[in-house]
């Protein structure tokens, strides 16, 4: 019998070709270890950075680590269902997170899946949770502003749409009350509003949820949530996923806020991650890269140009400091990447000033920019008139004798102080802190004893609602005090003295 080449190259032709078919898709790693949250896996040299890889028992993971001969996976989930030798494979997406209105109302884990017991959410869209945050050119500067209902911050310290303010302060000193604050007082401003909660306990989150469902909030507000309990990947993924959902309505044209509570705990996830990784340790054990963490997440918030839909992320990342340390690592690099930071101070809050907000340390680098004339016509001196009264109080404590100018300086710091105390969850309107502060600018305080001064507000709004309401309309439509305005205001408010005084010497 003899060989003849064609035949035998015709076979083996043929057996290349049915080999093919057999491994042509298959990309398939194998895990060398697991333990802690993260698996290093051999194989899979065509995984992406961010990439989901499906471990067996339905658990997933994604890919952050990639090394000559292997990768590094952190797990979305139980790793104990994971053994040594088992086969993972590629899925061929970057990790992703559900998008849309359907989101709105409903409390979600960073992966979009529903966890309020409102049932499952079913969705048309998805966006990968990491984007290139919007170019210069796309941008338009911020001038509207973002109405917190805070008094000490929309008139000192104000927030414009599309712009990130830190909130950073100790621990329990008012940060996540503040954030609560604004979200509640966007009720009716067509702003669509986003709170992740990255290492809280849950029950801290369902009391922030049921605060949110008590003042009507959450018909326009999505809660994403990665407690405390939660594996650190989780953790890590979760300020990006809320992004990822408030860019989707962001490229829609709307505004939106999205509040980071904390980031502090975030950096930490990741501090966890990275170490299980064996990535190497920089300042307080931290990776060198935690910089580009949070600058890569802030810098996605933003207000675009009229031709790219005019739509806009403004952000409230908030810090813990230990011991109002704002110099350590983390809080210098978020406050490096925001446009200014509202600090709070334990003194301040122990000392029953709340919100406790430390005016001389906290700025907003976009000012007056963001305020409607009327606001700024009644506030442009009050943290002049706010620094002078702490200096003279310091000066004071070392002598009795004060002469009338300085004594009258520290009266007036007194009652602008009383005036800008207020209550959590009771948010003002714009034009009731208008007219509060135009009563201080102008003097109608003098007269009024400083523990007066609280009940003497809460009566000049009762009165104005009732008998003057046109200037509230007008304040709130024309959005500045014309000469006609101040003149009837001035009078109103004249009247109103006169008449709290004698409800007082009757009292």
């Amino acid at each position: 019998m003899t060989l003849r080449p064609d035949e035998i190259s015709a076979l083996i032709k043929q057996q290349i070709k049915q080999f093919d078919s057999v491994i042509e898709q298959k990309d398939v790693g194998t895990v060398v270890t697991v333990g802690d949250g993260v698996s290093v896996i051999h194989g899979l040299e065509n995984a992406m950075l961010g990439e989901l890889v499906e471990f067996p028992n339905n658990v997933f993971g994604m890919v952050m680590n990639l090394d000559e001969d292997s990768i590094g996976v952190t797990l979305l989930g139980d790793d104990k269902a994971i053994r040594e030798g088992d086969e993972v494979s590629r899925t061929g997406r970057i990790i992703e997170v559900p998008v849309g209105d359907q989101l709105l109302g409903r409390v979600v884990n960073p992966l979009g899946q529903a966890i309020d017991g409102f049932g499952e959410i079913s969705f048309a869209k998805t966006r990968p949770i990491e984007r290139i945050a919007p170019g210069v050119m796309t941008r338009k500067s911020v001038d509207q502003p973002l109405q917190t209902g805070i008094t000490t911050i929309d008139a000192i310290i104000p927030i414009g749409r599309g712009q990130r303010e830190l909130i950073i302060g100790d621990r329990q000193t008012g940060k996540t009350a503040i954030a609560v604050d604004t979200i509640l007082n966007q009720k009716g401003q067509n702003i669509y509003c986003i709170y992740v909660a990255i290492g809280q306990k849950n029950s801290t989150v369902a009391q922030v949820v049921e605060r949110f469902r008590k003042g009507g909030a959450m018909e326009y507000t999505t809660v994403v949530s990665a407690s405390a309990s939660e594996l650190a990947p989780v953790q890590y993924i979760a300020p990006y996923a809320g992004c990822a959902i408030a860019e989707e309505w962001l490229d829609e044209g709307k505004d939106v806020l999205i509040v980071y509570d904390d980031l502090s705990k975030h950096a930490v996830a990741y501090r966890t991650v990275s170490l299980l990784l064996k990535r190497p340790p920089g300042r307080e054990a931290y990776p060198g890269d935690v910089f580009y963490l949070h600058s890569r997440l802030l810098e996605r918030s933003c207000r675009l140009n009229a031709e790219n839909g005019g739509g806009s992320i403004t952000a409230l990342p908030i810090i813990e400091t230990q011991a109002g340390d704002i110099s350590a690592y983390i809080p210098t690099n978020v406050i490096s990447i925001t446009d200014g930071q509202i600090f709070l101070q334990q003194e301040l809050f122990n000392s029953g000033f709340r919100p406790a907000i430390d005016t001389g340390l906290s700025v907003s680098r976009v000012g007056s920019s963001a305020q409607i004339k009327a606001m700024k016509q009644v506030s442009s001196s009050l943290k002049l008139e706010l620094a002078q009264y702490e200096e003279m109080q310091a000066f004071a404590q070392f002598g009795s004798d004060l002469d009338a100018a300085t004594q009258a300086t520290i009266d007036h710091g007194e009652k602008v102080r009383e005036v800008l105390k207020q209550a959590q969850y009771a948010p003002r309107s714009v034009a009731e802190q208008v007219i509060t502060l135009f009563a201080l600018k102008y003097g109608f305080t003098k007269t009024i004893k400083t523990d007066k001064v609280q009940a003497f507000m809460t009566g000049l709004m009762e009165n104005i609602n009732m008998t003057h309401p046109e200037f509230i309309d007008e304040i709130v439509e024309k959005k500045v005090l014309s000469d006609d305005l101040i003149k009837a205001m001035k009078a109103a408010m004249t009247d109103y003295v006169t008449q709290f005084q004698r409800l007082q010497e009757k009292g």
